[in-house]
Protein backbone atom coordinates (compact mmCIF):
# COMPACT_ATOMS: atom_id res chain seq x y z
CA UNK A 1 0.00 0.00 0.00
CA UNK A 2 1.02 3.63 -0.43
CA UNK A 3 1.57 5.60 2.78
CA UNK A 4 3.14 8.80 4.08
CA UNK A 5 5.90 8.00 6.53
CA UNK A 6 8.48 9.85 8.63
CA UNK A 7 11.76 8.29 9.77
CA UNK A 8 12.92 11.07 12.06
CA UNK A 9 11.48 14.04 13.93
CA UNK A 10 11.24 17.27 11.97
CA UNK A 11 9.06 19.44 9.75
CA UNK A 12 6.79 18.56 6.84
CA UNK A 13 9.96 17.95 4.85
CA UNK A 14 10.23 14.61 6.66
CA UNK A 15 7.00 13.33 5.05
CA UNK A 16 7.87 10.68 2.47
CA UNK A 17 5.70 8.59 0.12
CA UNK A 18 6.55 4.91 0.63
CA UNK A 19 5.24 1.47 -0.27
CA UNK A 20 4.43 -0.76 2.71
CA UNK A 21 2.68 -4.10 3.25
CA UNK A 22 -1.06 -3.84 3.83
CA UNK A 23 -1.76 -4.50 7.54
CA UNK A 24 -4.08 -7.25 8.79
CA UNK A 25 -6.69 -6.64 11.49
CA UNK A 26 -5.96 -8.11 14.89
CA UNK A 27 -8.75 -9.29 17.21
CA UNK A 28 -11.06 -6.37 17.94
CA UNK A 29 -9.89 -4.47 14.86
CA UNK A 30 -11.12 -3.75 11.36
CA UNK A 31 -9.11 -3.12 8.21
CA UNK A 32 -10.31 0.05 6.48
CA UNK A 33 -9.53 1.09 2.92
CA UNK A 34 -9.08 4.83 3.47
CA UNK A 35 -10.79 7.25 1.12
CA UNK A 36 -9.89 10.42 3.04
CA UNK A 37 -7.76 11.42 6.02
CA UNK A 38 -7.96 14.80 7.74
CA UNK A 39 -5.13 16.96 9.02
CA UNK A 40 -5.10 17.99 12.68
CA UNK A 41 -2.46 20.35 14.13
CA UNK A 42 -1.47 17.61 16.57
CA UNK A 43 -0.23 15.56 13.60
CA UNK A 44 2.51 18.11 13.04
CA UNK A 45 3.25 18.35 16.77
CA UNK A 46 3.85 14.59 16.89
CA UNK A 47 6.20 14.69 13.91
CA UNK A 48 8.07 17.81 15.07
CA UNK A 49 8.99 16.16 18.36
CA UNK A 50 7.16 18.81 20.40
CA UNK A 51 5.26 16.02 22.21
CA UNK A 52 7.99 13.38 22.34
CA UNK A 53 8.17 13.39 26.14
CA UNK A 54 4.50 12.52 26.59
CA UNK A 55 3.88 10.77 23.25
CA UNK A 56 7.16 9.38 21.87
CA UNK A 57 6.86 8.02 18.33
CA UNK A 58 7.85 4.53 17.26
CA UNK A 59 9.85 5.51 14.17
CA UNK A 60 9.31 5.06 11.28
CA UNK A 61 5.82 6.49 11.81
CA UNK A 62 2.73 7.04 9.65
CA UNK A 63 0.96 10.26 10.78
CA UNK A 64 -2.76 10.91 10.79
CA UNK A 65 -5.61 10.11 13.14
CA UNK A 66 -8.84 11.05 11.34
CA UNK A 67 -10.08 8.96 8.45
CA UNK A 68 -13.11 7.79 6.50
CA UNK A 69 -13.30 4.75 4.25
CA UNK A 70 -14.68 1.27 3.65
CA UNK A 71 -14.27 -1.84 5.81
CA UNK A 72 -12.20 -4.43 3.94
CA UNK A 73 -11.81 -7.08 6.64
CA UNK A 74 -13.09 -7.69 10.16
CA UNK A 75 -11.07 -9.15 13.02
CA UNK A 76 -12.46 -11.55 15.60
CA UNK A 77 -14.64 -9.70 18.11
CA UNK A 78 -15.50 -6.83 15.76
CA UNK A 79 -18.30 -8.59 13.89
CA UNK A 80 -20.80 -5.80 14.47
CA UNK A 81 -19.13 -4.26 11.43
CA UNK A 82 -19.20 -5.89 7.99
CA UNK A 83 -17.06 -5.79 4.89
CA UNK A 84 -18.32 -2.94 2.71
CA UNK A 85 -19.51 -0.71 5.59
CA UNK A 86 -18.54 2.93 5.19
CA UNK A 87 -17.02 4.13 8.45
CA UNK A 88 -15.25 7.10 9.97
CA UNK A 89 -13.08 7.29 13.03
CA UNK A 90 -9.85 8.29 14.72
CA UNK A 91 -6.71 6.28 15.40
CA UNK A 92 -4.85 7.52 18.46
CA UNK A 93 -1.77 5.65 17.20
CA UNK A 94 -1.62 7.42 13.84
CA UNK A 95 -1.57 5.51 10.58
CA UNK A 96 -4.31 7.34 8.65
CA UNK A 97 -2.05 8.85 5.98
CA UNK A 98 -2.19 5.59 4.05
CA UNK A 99 -4.33 3.53 1.72
CA UNK A 100 -5.26 1.09 4.51
CA UNK A 101 -5.39 1.16 8.30
CA UNK A 102 -6.00 -1.57 10.87
CA UNK A 103 -7.78 0.16 13.74
CA UNK A 104 -9.71 -0.74 16.89
CA UNK A 105 -13.37 -1.19 16.02
CA UNK A 106 -14.35 0.71 19.17
CA UNK A 107 -12.83 3.85 17.61
CA UNK A 108 -14.97 3.81 14.43
CA UNK A 109 -18.64 4.20 13.55
CA UNK A 110 -20.80 4.14 10.46
CA UNK A 111 -20.27 7.27 8.37
CA UNK A 112 -23.02 9.93 8.46
CA UNK A 113 -25.25 9.24 5.46
CA UNK A 114 -25.73 12.87 4.44
CA UNK A 115 -22.10 13.89 3.80
CA UNK A 116 -19.11 12.91 1.70
CA UNK A 117 -16.15 10.89 2.96
CA UNK A 118 -13.92 13.96 2.92
CA UNK A 119 -16.34 15.76 5.23
CA UNK A 120 -16.79 12.79 7.56
CA UNK A 121 -13.03 12.42 7.98
CA UNK A 122 -12.81 16.09 8.96
CA UNK A 123 -15.20 15.59 11.90
CA UNK A 124 -13.90 12.44 13.57
CA UNK A 125 -11.76 14.09 16.26
CA UNK A 126 -13.09 17.65 16.39
CA UNK A 127 -16.70 16.51 16.62
CA UNK A 128 -16.07 14.28 19.61
CA UNK A 129 -13.88 16.89 21.28
CA UNK A 130 -16.42 19.71 20.91
CA UNK A 131 -19.19 17.52 22.34
CA UNK A 132 -17.13 16.62 25.40
CA UNK A 133 -16.05 20.20 26.07
CA UNK A 134 -19.66 21.32 26.23
CA UNK A 135 -20.72 18.28 28.27
CA UNK A 136 -17.94 18.98 30.80
CA UNK A 137 -19.04 22.60 31.21
CA UNK A 138 -22.52 21.43 32.34
CA UNK A 139 -24.29 24.22 30.47
CA UNK A 140 -28.03 24.82 30.31
CA UNK A 141 -30.24 26.60 27.79
CA UNK A 142 -29.92 30.39 28.01
CA UNK A 143 -26.44 30.39 29.52
CA UNK A 144 -23.44 32.06 27.88
CA UNK A 145 -20.38 30.30 26.47
CA UNK A 146 -17.25 32.03 25.13
CA UNK A 147 -15.45 29.92 22.51
CA UNK A 148 -11.85 30.88 21.73
CA UNK A 149 -10.70 29.96 18.24
CA UNK A 150 -14.30 29.69 17.09
CA UNK A 151 -13.24 29.58 13.45
CA UNK A 152 -11.01 26.53 13.91
CA UNK A 153 -11.86 22.86 13.66
CA UNK A 154 -13.06 22.25 17.23
CA UNK A 155 -14.38 25.78 17.65
CA UNK A 156 -16.55 25.66 14.52
CA UNK A 157 -18.25 22.47 15.68
CA UNK A 158 -18.61 23.76 19.24
CA UNK A 159 -20.40 26.88 17.97
CA UNK A 160 -22.94 24.73 16.13
CA UNK A 161 -23.59 22.38 19.04
CA UNK A 162 -23.82 25.27 21.51
CA UNK A 163 -26.36 26.99 19.26
CA UNK A 164 -28.39 23.76 19.13
CA UNK A 165 -28.32 23.63 22.96
CA UNK A 166 -29.91 27.07 23.13
CA UNK A 167 -26.83 28.81 24.53
CA UNK A 168 -25.79 32.41 23.96
CA UNK A 169 -22.69 31.82 21.86
CA UNK A 170 -19.77 34.27 21.85
CA UNK A 171 -16.73 33.49 19.73
CA UNK A 172 -13.28 34.94 19.16
CA UNK A 173 -12.09 34.51 15.58
CA UNK A 174 -10.62 36.33 12.60
CA UNK A 175 -12.96 38.59 10.65
CA UNK A 176 -12.90 36.36 7.58
CA UNK A 177 -14.63 33.61 9.60
CA UNK A 178 -17.46 35.83 10.86
CA UNK A 179 -19.96 35.16 8.07
CA UNK A 180 -19.60 31.40 8.38
CA UNK A 181 -19.84 31.50 12.18
CA UNK A 182 -23.01 33.58 12.06
CA UNK A 183 -24.54 30.89 9.85
CA UNK A 184 -23.46 28.33 12.44
CA UNK A 185 -25.35 30.24 15.15
CA UNK A 186 -22.86 32.54 16.88
CA UNK A 187 -24.65 35.42 18.64
CA UNK A 188 -21.59 37.63 19.16
CA UNK A 189 -18.20 37.58 17.43
CA UNK A 190 -15.00 39.28 18.53
CA UNK A 191 -12.06 39.94 16.21
CA UNK A 192 -9.14 38.57 18.17
CA UNK A 193 -6.65 40.70 16.26
CA UNK A 194 -8.18 44.05 17.17
CA UNK A 195 -10.41 43.71 20.24
CA UNK A 196 -9.80 42.53 23.78
CA UNK A 197 -12.47 39.95 24.49
CA UNK A 198 -12.54 40.83 28.21
CA UNK A 199 -13.78 44.29 27.24
CA UNK A 200 -16.81 42.69 25.56
CA UNK A 201 -17.72 39.70 27.74
CA UNK A 202 -18.81 39.56 31.37
CA UNK A 203 -20.23 36.79 33.58
CA UNK A 204 -19.85 33.97 31.08
CA UNK A 205 -20.92 30.56 32.32
CA UNK A 206 -18.12 28.79 30.47
CA UNK A 207 -15.04 29.42 28.35
CA UNK A 208 -13.92 26.81 25.82
CA UNK A 209 -10.22 27.35 25.18
CA UNK A 210 -8.63 26.03 21.97
CA UNK A 211 -5.84 28.63 21.95
CA UNK A 212 -4.03 28.65 25.31
CA UNK A 213 -1.27 31.01 26.44
CA UNK A 214 -2.21 34.56 27.34
CA UNK A 215 -5.73 34.03 25.99
CA UNK A 216 -6.32 31.36 28.58
CA UNK A 217 -4.77 33.44 31.34
CA UNK A 218 -7.05 36.39 30.58
CA UNK A 219 -10.15 34.20 30.41
CA UNK A 220 -10.63 33.70 34.15
CA UNK A 221 -11.79 37.27 34.62
CA UNK A 222 -14.76 36.93 32.21
CA UNK A 223 -16.27 33.97 34.07
CA UNK A 224 -18.92 34.21 36.74
CA UNK A 225 -18.30 32.49 40.05
CA UNK A 226 -18.76 28.76 39.64
CA UNK A 227 -18.22 28.92 35.87
CA UNK A 228 -16.02 26.55 33.87
CA UNK A 229 -12.83 27.03 31.87
CA UNK A 230 -12.25 23.98 29.66
CA UNK A 231 -9.02 23.81 27.65
CA UNK A 232 -7.76 21.30 25.10
CA UNK A 233 -4.33 22.86 24.63
CA UNK A 234 -2.79 23.32 28.10
CA UNK A 235 -3.59 22.67 31.73
CA UNK A 236 -5.26 25.70 33.35
CA UNK A 237 -3.81 27.11 36.56
CA UNK A 238 -5.73 25.79 39.55
CA UNK A 239 -4.36 28.69 41.60
CA UNK A 240 -5.98 31.16 39.20
CA UNK A 241 -9.18 29.12 39.20
CA UNK A 242 -9.38 29.28 42.98
CA UNK A 243 -8.56 32.98 42.95
CA UNK A 244 -11.48 33.69 40.61
CA UNK A 245 -13.75 31.05 42.24
CA UNK A 246 -14.23 29.09 39.03
CA UNK A 247 -13.66 25.52 37.83
CA UNK A 248 -10.89 24.77 35.35
CA UNK A 249 -9.64 21.61 33.70
CA UNK A 250 -7.67 20.27 30.77
CA UNK A 251 -9.76 17.97 28.60
CA UNK A 252 -8.24 14.95 26.87
CA UNK A 253 -10.94 13.73 24.50
CA UNK A 254 -12.19 10.19 25.10
CA UNK A 255 -12.87 8.69 21.68
CA UNK A 256 -15.42 5.93 21.11
CA UNK A 257 -17.99 4.49 18.74
CA UNK A 258 -20.80 5.89 20.91
CA UNK A 259 -19.45 9.45 20.63
CA UNK A 260 -18.90 9.08 16.89
CA UNK A 261 -22.50 7.89 16.60
CA UNK A 262 -23.61 11.02 18.46
CA UNK A 263 -21.66 13.17 15.98
CA UNK A 264 -23.17 11.27 13.04
CA UNK A 265 -26.71 11.78 14.36
CA UNK A 266 -26.13 15.53 14.68
CA UNK A 267 -24.72 15.68 11.16
CA UNK A 268 -27.61 13.76 9.62
CA UNK A 269 -30.09 15.94 11.55
CA UNK A 270 -28.50 19.03 9.99
CA UNK A 271 -27.17 20.29 13.33
CA UNK A 272 -23.47 20.08 12.39
CA UNK A 273 -22.07 21.24 9.06
CA UNK A 274 -18.45 20.34 8.33
CA UNK A 275 -16.07 22.87 6.85
CA UNK A 276 -13.54 21.34 4.47
CA UNK A 277 -11.35 24.13 3.17
CA UNK A 278 -8.91 22.25 0.93
CA UNK A 279 -8.49 18.75 -0.46
CA UNK A 280 -5.07 17.41 -1.52
CA UNK A 281 -3.95 14.11 -2.98
CA UNK A 282 -2.31 12.04 -0.25
CA UNK A 283 1.06 12.33 -1.94
CA UNK A 284 0.95 16.11 -1.44
CA UNK A 285 0.61 15.93 2.34
CA UNK A 286 3.71 18.06 2.84
CA UNK A 287 2.18 20.85 0.74
CA UNK A 288 -1.01 20.66 2.80
CA UNK A 289 0.98 21.04 6.01
CA UNK A 290 2.87 24.04 4.63
CA UNK A 291 -0.36 25.72 3.54
CA UNK A 292 -1.99 25.06 6.92
CA UNK A 293 0.79 26.77 8.86
CA UNK A 294 1.16 29.60 6.38
CA UNK A 295 -2.48 30.50 7.06
CA UNK A 296 -3.57 29.81 3.50
CA UNK A 297 -6.67 27.81 4.46
CA UNK A 298 -9.68 28.48 6.68
CA UNK A 299 -11.23 25.20 7.69
CA UNK A 300 -10.16 21.57 7.64
CA UNK A 301 -7.54 20.13 5.28
CA UNK A 302 -8.26 16.66 3.91
CA UNK A 303 -6.01 14.24 2.03
CA UNK A 304 -7.57 11.77 -0.39
CA UNK A 305 -5.94 8.68 -1.83
CA UNK A 306 -4.92 9.45 -5.39
CA UNK A 307 -7.09 6.83 -7.07
CA UNK A 308 -10.19 8.22 -5.37
CA UNK A 309 -9.12 11.84 -5.72
CA UNK A 310 -8.56 11.45 -9.46
CA UNK A 311 -11.89 9.70 -10.05
CA UNK A 312 -13.98 11.90 -7.75
CA UNK A 313 -15.85 14.68 -9.60
CA UNK A 314 -14.41 18.00 -8.48
CA UNK A 315 -17.92 19.44 -8.55
CA UNK A 316 -18.92 17.02 -5.81
CA UNK A 317 -15.84 17.91 -3.77
CA UNK A 318 -16.70 21.56 -4.14
CA UNK A 319 -19.99 20.91 -2.34
CA UNK A 320 -17.81 20.49 0.74
CA UNK A 321 -15.89 23.65 0.08
CA UNK A 322 -19.06 25.65 -0.44
CA UNK A 323 -20.12 25.00 3.15
CA UNK A 324 -17.28 27.22 4.35
CA UNK A 325 -18.51 30.14 2.27
CA UNK A 326 -22.19 30.06 3.25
Amino acid sequence: MKAIQVCRYGSEEQLRVVELPTPSPEPGQVLVRIAAAAFNPVDRKFVSGAMRESFPLQLPFIPGGDFCGTVEAVGRGAEWLERGDQVFGHSIHGGAYAEFIAVDAEKVALKPRSILCAEAASLALVGQTALQMLETAKLRRGQTVLIHGAGGGVGSVAVQIAHRMGLHVVGTASCDSFERLRVYGANQLIDYSGTRFEDCVRNADAVLDTVGGAIQQRSYRVLKAGGWLISIVQSPSQREAEKHRVNARMLIAELSTDRLNAVARLVDAGEIRPCVASIYPLGEASRGWRDAFAGHVKGKIVFMNESMYDSHPLASLNESLALCAD
